[in-house]
């Protein structure tokens, strides 16, 4: 009977590789989950500003998708969330707006005081976008938002304002064509889990690389 030699050089490499694997697919699919949790949480607390994510406009006209993210926004400053909406975003090269101005126009139009509103039109990516906004922010000695995106934006937005030195908390749109349909809704979850994996290995935006956009 021939003697055990225990698990060969072969065996250990696959079971290295089998490891990484389960390890890979553990983070990804809880970072998935996490996508999805804080996807469904719509929270009130007051807070120093709201923040609307930009999204696309034209010439002026917000989006279907960025109306419902100021329609959320102008609600919550209805309900005293906050006394101050900042929009966020800034514009493309032959556009005549910022998203920001243009979220701006909007809820003037709609309601709320033209002096309740700060357009910062910088950035072109949820990253940089949110930079601008925290140096506002900072600069009126104010500590806390509550974003306003879409509902798979909503946690990597939410882990960049933190890691920019903000409390945050999100309140998502639940309207809008992004959350009308289970296909797109899965589409953006894959998309934003790559998106925020991308952020917390690098610290860099990852819009443009996985097709996610602030709209």
């Amino acid at each position: 009977m021939d003697a055990w030699t225990g698990p060969t050089a072969g065996n250990w490499v696959r079971r290295v590789v089998f490891g990484a694997v389960l390890a890979l697919v553990a983070v990804i699919g809880g970072t998935a989950f996490r996508v999805w949790d804080v996807a469904r949480e719509n929270d009130r607390t007051p807070a120093d500003a709201i923040v609307v994510l930009g999204a696309a406009q034209y010439n002026g006209k917000p989006s279907e998708i960025f109306t419902a993210r100021l329609e959320k926004a102008r609600q919550l400053y209805t309900e005293g969330v906050a006394k101050t909406v900042i929009t966020a975003g800034g514009k493309k090269s032959r556009d005549n707006y910022t998203e920001a101005t243009a979220g701006a126009r909007w809820l003037t139009k709609h309601g709320v005081p033209q002096a309740a509103t700060m357009p910062v039109g910088e950035g072109n990516d949820t990253l940089r976008s949110l930079r601008a906004v925290a140096d506002q922010v900072k600069a009126r000695g104010w500590r806390s938002v509550v974003l306003v995106s879409d509902p798979w934006h909503s946690y990597r937005s939410r882990t960049m304002t933190e890691d920019l030195g903000l409390e945050a908390w999100t309140a998502p749109t639940h309207s809008g064509p992004i959350v009308q349909e289970r296909s797109t809704q899965v589409r953006y979850i894959f998309r934003e889990t790559g998106a925020l994996l991308f952020y917390e290995l690098t610290k860099s935006p990852a819009d443009d690389l996985f097709g996610t956009t602030m709209g």
